[in-house]
């Protein structure tokens, strides 16, 4: 019997600072990779091509759709994100658990396909705080800023659907629960039942 990693989706609206949750929580949680999603836009501040995003053209990314080649995708603020097939197989073929950071429309379609995956919403404290990051961030206009607020109030209705809630109010807090979460999942019993069954032979009893 193969191992196959589990697969955490983490979503959340623009300024929940679940991007940051997401990279403080791998560097304290062992063996946690993280997939990669490439997206038709443009890269942001000191975002990277290959390490935050692998960067696209728009046509590009249609032909990507075209081949099958994203296990999910969607289309957010105009830009197109969406996560490969190989991207993801490529770490939980091999057991390693995975981490995703994509929006509610992806979680769900990650959820129809892999009815395992564990869904995470990370919530800001208040909308007004949530507000406040975003122009603290700068990188948004005063139009962009009330799309992103007015699509937050919308999609954190969704958050009723998924696994565990999240408040991103102390970073170093919520880095602790993402972490626990992480570490209860990998303990559940259909995880270790195997392992258990080839070293003490449950199935003789």
């Amino acid at each position: 019997m193969s191992v196959t990693g589990r697969i955490f989706v983490v979503s959340g609206p623009s300024g929940s600072g679940k991007s940051t949750l997401i990279r403080e929580t791998r560097a304290k949680v062992p063996a946690l990779g993280y997939s990669i999603s490439h997206t038709s836009r443009p890269p942001r501040g000191q975002e990277k091509n290959g390490v935050d995003y692998h960067f696209v053209s728009r046509e590009t990314f249609r032909k990507m759709i075209d081949r099958g080649d994203f296990v999910e995708w969607a289309e957010v603020y105009q830009d197109l994100y969406g996560t490969s097939v190989s991207s993801l197989k490529s770490q939980t073929q091999l057991g390693v658990d995975v981490i995703m950071d994509i929006d509610v429309q992806g979680a769900s379609n990650m959820k129809s396909r892999f009815q395992e995956a564990i869904l995470i919403y990370v919530l800001p404290p208040s909308l007004d705080i949530l507000e406040k990051r975003l122009r603290q961030r700068g990188t948004d206009d005063e139009e962009s800023i009330r799309t992103r607020l007015q699509k937050a109030a919308r999609e954190i209705k969704h958050c009723v659907s998924y696994d565990y809630l999240l408040f991103n109010d102390e970073l170093d807090q919520a880095v602790e629960e993402l972490k626990s979460i992480v570490i209860a999942e990998r303990c559940r019993k259909s995880v270790r039942l195997y392992k258990a069954e080839t070293l003490f032979n449950l199935a003789a009893h």
